[in-house]
């Protein structure tokens, strides 16, 4: 048989391409889907972080910032371990970026704090010598959409069945559960009680002040969002 095979070169390369892309696959797809699932501490966002990744896409931050960091010393070194795909598990758009006008903000959440954000995101210069990043003041008076961040949490349970109510491991050993709100109005209680948190940490007396009467800034959802980015 090999012998008939070896005078047909055609036929020949035809054989050998499908025997080395099978075993490809073979060794490949395995290891792709063990990369592809949640990696241990990776859990879905909260209410009022997904409304505040709705406020980072809605004012097109991933247009200059990259969440993607690639397996080099040079971008270990500044922005923390490289991104795993496993990390992403929860994303949905993804928002690696094309372009890298600013830093990339996918370990933002390690290095920068409530406050930093706060300055940054009303005067970056003013934190940032030379920056040619706008101010976003909108932000500070905006109120966040915290129904469609509800909407979107619902989605993505039923059709793509992200594990909200469910206990996940962390990486200290331990489990967290990030729980699905019932109704709207649990989710507006929710995000409130999360925002209070961050507000806590903020200086700018009218994000408080709408805090203190149930209203949610969308700068306090954004920052709960780069917060959560880790």
């Amino acid at each position: 048989m090999f012998h008939w095979l070896e005078k047909r070169p055609f036929l020949f390369a035809v054989g050998v391409f499908v025997t080395i892309a099978f075993a490809g696959l073979i060794e490949i797809i395995p290891d792709f889907g063990k990369a592809s699932r949640p990696v241990i501490g990776t859990k879905p966002y909260s209410v009022l972080e997904l409304t505040g990744r709705q406020v980072y896409i809605k004012n097109s931050c991933n247009a200059c910032h990259s969440q993607l960091i690639r397996p080099f010393k040079a971008e270990t070194d500044r922005y923390g371990h490289y991104s795993l795909s496993g990390e992403y598990a929860y994303d949905r758009p993804f928002l690696w970026g094309s372009k890298r006008t600013g830093p990339d903000l996918h370990r933002v959440g390690n290095y920068r704090t409530t406050d930093w954000h706060e300055h940054h995101m009303k005067d970056p210069a003013s934190v940032v010598p030379g920056s040619i990043m706008p101010g976003y003041p909108w932000l500070f008076k905006n109120t966040a959409d915290v129904d469609t961040a509800y909407a979107e949490m619902i989605t993505v349970n039923k059709v793509f069945g992200v594990p909200y109510n469910k206990p996940l491991p962390t990486k200290d050993g331990g489990t967290v559960t990030v729980k699905l709100p019932s109704s709207v109005a649990e989710a507006h209680k929710m995000a409130l009680e999360e925002a209070k948190k961050v507000a806590a940490d903020m200086k700018d007396k009218n994000v408080k002040d709408m805090v203190a009467k149930g209203q949610i800034p969308e700068i306090v959802a954004l920052i709960a969002y780069l917060n959560s980015l880790k």
